[in-house]
């Protein structure tokens, strides 16, 4: 089984700062935060963090709903100066959300759950969750965990793929159902296009988001599927499409670069390739002259030992998307998996694309299913929470957030 396989990931020690290992997490226990061991007396209460909330997000929480969606913003600001990274979970299949968020809460750690633009576009893209449908999804799930840790809703992959009206209306429509439906930091993805025009439609959609002053995450250098060839991001083009953007009065807090790294499962055989030299060098230009950071995409598959270096570099927010549905799949009933696989194989698709068609029947697994692909989410989590040095990170920016101005 290749090392990206579904269900497959090999087992490392995390080198923390310091030497500092993982250790177990109950009340009462030390946890890794920032490299040191604390003491740690339960999770926190978060009750106070409501009225940072954004509006666009705060209508849509009921009352009673421990929720608390944080902007973006004030998320990658607070950590900008900590070795550490954000999370990013693209949750295909809601499943695994349960796990995930109590992962988080044991850890203190905050957490991104975000979607791209195929996987919940207007129409549900390839998981059947619309804007409005994700976020009620993840409300709902909030409420039913107990889970009032800060957390980010972010729009993954706003992709813009070339200069035609009908591509850039595309994705202003999505920007829009996403503001409406109240995520709180947004990806605008045009690396599918020269520097120019990518800085050009990058700067024309990124005027809602700027106005309310919420996440905003750009890209330069198109990060490929495993099994591809891709040119790895440089300084220079790094460098001006953030002049471009800076020109144009827009303030990114994040930039995805192509650094090496694959979406999706690799390939058998097929090696990982992550340029952290690189990284650091855009990372420091980034830092130094726009304030911002990198984000890593294409994280599945990625060895615990390797992970755990990436904050090192400059990377703050850190993207998982296939591993959670490969967790996912891995707990369904079998009949039904099989069911999927055919479907797939029928249509001459990639698995994912099953997610939509047999969505009812996933949502309405058994409760043994449901409770398993809890438990195995749960466990990924808190590996890769520390891996990403991310345990604490909620202290952090709730103390960000309450410091006075």
């Amino acid at each position: 089984m290749g090392i990206g396989s579904p269900g497959s990931r090999p087992q490392f020690t995390m080198p923390f700062p310091g030497g500092i290992r993982a250790v177990a997490l109950t009340r009462g226990s030390e946890i890794p935060i920032m490299g040191k061991l604390i003491r740690k007396e339960g999770p926190m209460g978060y009750e106070a963090l409501r009225r940072f909330v954004p509006g666009n997000a705060a209508k849509e929480i009921p009352p009673g709903n421990p929720a608390c969606p944080v902007n973006g913003r004030d998320v990658y600001r607070a950590l900008a100066a900590h070795e550490t990274i954000v999370m990013a979970c693209n949750i295909r299949i809601p499943l695994v959300v349960p796990g995930i968020m109590r992962a988080a809460k044991e850890l203190d750690a905050v957490v991104a759950f975000e979607l791209a633009k195929s996987e919940g576009d207007l129409k549900g893209g390839y998981t059947g969750m619309n804007p409005e449908i994700f976020v009620r999804t993840l409300i709902a799930a909030a409420k039913k965990a107990e889970f009032d840790t800060p957390f980010v809703i972010h729009g993954d992959h706003i992709t813009v793929k070339n200069t035609t009206e009908a591509e850039i209306e595309g994705a202003r429509a999505l920007i829009a159902a996403e503001l409406a439906a109240g995520y709180t930091s947004f990806a605008i993805d045009a690396s599918f296009n020269e520097i120019p025009d990518n800085a050009r439609i990058t700067a024309d959609l990124a005027g809602p988001i700027e106005e309310r002053k919420l996440g905003l995450e750009v890209e330069v250098g198109e990060i490929k599927s495993a099994g591809t060839e891709a040119h790895l991001s440089t300084v220079e083009e790094a460098v001006e499409l953030m002049e471009r953007l800076a020109a144009a009065g827009v303030q990114p807090d994040l930039l995805a670069i192509n650094n090496g790294s694959k979406h999706g499962n690799y390939l058998e055989g097929e090696k990982i390739s992550i340029d952290l030299e690189r990284t650091g060098q855009i990372y420091r230009v980034l830092h130094d002259r726009f304030g911002a950071s990198i984000a890593q995409h294409g994280i599945t598959g990625t060895p615990l030992h390797l992970i755990g270096k990436f904050a090192s570099f400059g990377i703050r927010k850190g993207n998982v998307g296939t591993q959670w549905q490969n967790i996912a799949h891995a707990g369904l009933p079998p009949e039904l998996m099989g069911r999927m696989r055919d479907w797939a194989k029928g249509a001459g698709k990639d698995i994912k694309f099953a997610t939509k068609p047999f969505k009812a029947e996933i949502d309405a697994v058994p409760a043994s299913y449901a409770s398993r692909i809890e438990k195995a989410a749960y466990e990924e989590a808190k590996l890769l929470f520390q891996a990403f040095r991310a345990a604490g990170t909620a202290k952090i920016v709730a103390g960000a957030l309450s410091a006075p101005a």
